[in-house]
């Protein structure tokens, strides 16, 4: 049979001293083990119960999850100091409420009284900080006597009661706007006696007609929807939204709908205003750009009230011009071609492709292919990539291999430093595009002439005739591989075929 015996290793505190005697010890230790927080727990209930709801000091990172016993040591004698506490050094933050404002300099005492904290709560927390709610009506009187709820931090901060800068009337039910932004409180909000205490009226104001607050000059006879007429920024300020303008001999249509009266009617209402022309209004945007015979075109043929910009002339408008807008044109913004500079032009803009295009090719290419700089001799609008060029006006026709080939393939340098596309400055020889495979073998002067051998259709050498060379193929040399004669050799770091052979006699290939 298994058995524990323990010896007290001294007297409890005298808040535990109720508890001493060998038969009170699994009251708090699990036989031959320690104390388990569970045990504490069952006794210190009002602890248990801020844990579970993850509130207060014990409920801190600090703390929860620690064994009790780790801070409330036991055994050490009747006067022990089981709570080691200080409140001047205590962090108020880790009990969860944060001490701000004028709560930062209030002495802990001046809260954790007796009196704020409820009945049922102070028989289980005698002497004790705990048990205080952190809602204000706790410590401090309700001013609005429960009018307004118990969330006093949605109005106010703890600097001072007043003013609220929390309060954001933006949020309430009536926003204030113009000159309300200006008006004191009290002038809406009175102050009153209620319940024998000093009270200001915050809720269940009358805001549905300015009459609840304004006396009615008008004495009724407009009705009581003052708003019909008149503003918040200003009883002067009229509001003339409702006023039908159609009525008139010039209806208000677009963007002038919402034109300030004062805009256009700048010496008073009764006056009767020219507005024949939209310039009797508006300046001439486009500066006499679109007068003819002395007469300022009608705005309308580009423009409408619903906005300046955009502009309404069409493509098919635009069609009628000298200047037709087809293929890639369709998706070029006005702007690029008619906003060059700060102004839009309209007239004079030219629309030749260089008044608009960069000629790429510079000098590149001759006039007698490029006449007046028109770029549609080869181009056309459609793509820029569309080449109509006939090759064969030039010195050099394609033919075989050549015909499949992109333009970019021959006439874009091979220079990685800068892309520049070659016309006149290219030559005619195989070598500036193709290398030279036989090392040099076979040029004369400055070229190589691959045409002496090869044609355009393929790389065999179909033109090439060993008789016509230094050494006629007769006899079994007829029938012999290429590479038996001539070998692959290196130079320079260079690997070919050696085709120049030096010597012809036949100890050379054959041994004796």
């Amino acid at each position: 049979m298994l058995c524990f015996a323990q010896i007290s290793p001294g007297d409890l505190t005298t808040a535990h001293a109720d508890l001493e005697g060998i038969s009170n010890c699994t009251k708090c230790h699990e036989l031959g083990e320690q104390v388990h927080n569970d045990k504490c727990l069952s006794c210190h209930t009002e602890i248990k119960s801020l844990q579970n709801n993850n509130s207060g000091y014990h409920s801190g990172s600090d703390v929860k999850g620690k064994n009790c016993w780790s801070c409330h040591s036991e055994h050490h004698g009747r006067k022990f100091r089981i709570i080691n506490f200080d409140p001047k050094s205590f962090n108020h933050d880790k009990a969860g409420y944060v001490l701000s404002g004028k709560h930062a300099t209030t002495e802990c005492n001046e809260c954790h009284q007796s009196k704020y904290v409820s009945k049922n709560e102070l028989i289980k927390r005698k002497n004790s900080y705990l048990g205080l709610s952190q809602i204000c009506s706790t410590c401090h009187k309700d001013y609005h006597q429960a009018t307004l709820g118990n969330d006093c931090g949605s109005c106010h901060d703890t600097k001072a009661f007043r003013p609220a800068p929390q309060f954001d009337h933006g949020k309430a039910r009536y926003t204030l706007t113009g000159q309300h932004k200006t008006v004191d409180c009290v002038n809406c909000h009175k102050k009153e006696t209620r319940n024998g205490k000093d009270f200001q009226v915050f809720k269940n104001i009358p805001f549905e007609n300015c009459n609840s607050c304004h006396k009615d000059v008008h004495l009724g006879k407009f009705g009581s929807n003052c708003k019909q007429c008149h503003e918040t920024s200003g009883f002067k300020n009229i509001n003339t939204a409702n006023f039908d303008h159609s009525k008139t001999d010039y209806p208000l249509l677009g963007l002038h709908r919402v034109v300030r009266c004062n805009d256009c009617h700048k010496t008073g209402m009764k006056k009767k205003i020219k507005h024949d022309a939209c310039i009797d209004c508006h300046q001439d945007y486009h500066k006499a750009q679109f007068v003819v015979n002395g007469q300022l075109r009608d705005c309308s043929d580009c423009h409408n009230v619903n906005g300046f910009s955009p502009s309404v002339y069409t493509i098919e408008m635009h069609n009628q011009t000298k200047f037709q807008i087809t293929g890639a044109h369709f998706a070029v913004p006005c702007e690029s071609c008619h906003h060059k500079t700060e102004e839009w032009l309209f007239k004079g803009t030219g629309i030749a492709c260089i008044d608009c295009h960069k000629n790429i090719h510079e000098g590149e290419i001759k006039t007698d292919f490029l006449p007046n700089n028109d770029c549609r001799a080869c181009h056309d609008t459609q793509n820029w990539n569309t080449i109509t060029f006939d090759h064969n006006r030039t010195k050099f026709k394609l033919s075989g291999k050549h015909v499949n080939q992109t333009c970019y393939a021959c006439h874009v340098s091979k220079n990685d430093v800068e892309r520049k596309i070659l016309f006149s400055s290219l030559g005619a020889d195989c070598e500036i595009c193709h290398k030279d495979v036989h090392s040099g073998q076979f040029r004369e002067g400055n070229s190589s002439d691959c045409g002496r051998c090869h044609t355009f259709e393929n790389w065999k050498p179909e033109k090439f005739d060993h008789n016509r060379a230094k050494f006629s193929l007769e006899g079994a040399h007829q029938n012999l591989d290429c590479y038996k004669c001539h070998p692959v050799i290196e130079e320079n770091n260079t690997r070919f075929i050696k085709y120049k052979l030096e010597d012809f006699k036949c100890a050379a290939c054959h041994s004796s």
